[in-house]
């Protein structure tokens, strides 16, 4: 499977569903069940969360997330397709050029996908800028609060 997922770790899910879960809450709860264990995926679907807004969109969902219950832990889990969601924003996903950078570098941290760091840089605000860092820091293995001057 393509979705980040190392093989073997939690099998092909049954289908796609556009209508994942009932809230946001359940939807990060899964895609962190998902990502846990391996820093890069934890430390990119963090970024997604902490933005919120891919993660709250319809169309995104359907492009780029796959849920399926995970038998030998007996729960839900959702992956996210980076490739499929960093193709996507470039040109199928309408997006500010904020948002559509917060998404590549998730894609960057998760699977590798080029990202000019300079653009990213430009066009995130300062809340997203410090959530990528901190993005960064947490693939690397170093967990740590970025906070921007607005506290958040």
């Amino acid at each position: 499977m393509s979705r980040g997922v190392p093989a073997g770790s939690y099998g092909r899910f049954c289908r796609r569903t556009p209508r994942l879960t009932t809230c946001f809450d359940d939807l990060a709860d899964e895609i962190r069940a998902w990502a846990k264990g391996l820093l890069c995926l934890e430390a990119a679907v963090e970024l997604l969360i902490g933005h919120r807004a891919w993660l709250e969109r319809e169309d995104f969902l359907q492009v780029a997330v796959e849920a399926g219950w995970e038998p030998f832990r007996e729960r839900m889990v959702a992956a996210v397709d980076f490739a499929a969601a960093a193709g996507a924003v470039q040109g199928v996903l309408p997006c500010s050029d904020g948002e559509r950078q917060v998404l590549l570098v998730a894609a960057s941290i998760a699977e590798g996908i080029p990202v000019d760091l300079r653009e990213a840089a430009l066009c995130m605000d300062a809340a997203n800028a410090a959530r990528a860092a901190g993005a960064v820091c947490h693939a690397a293995g170093r967990r740590v609060s970025v906070v921007t001057e607005d506290g958040r």
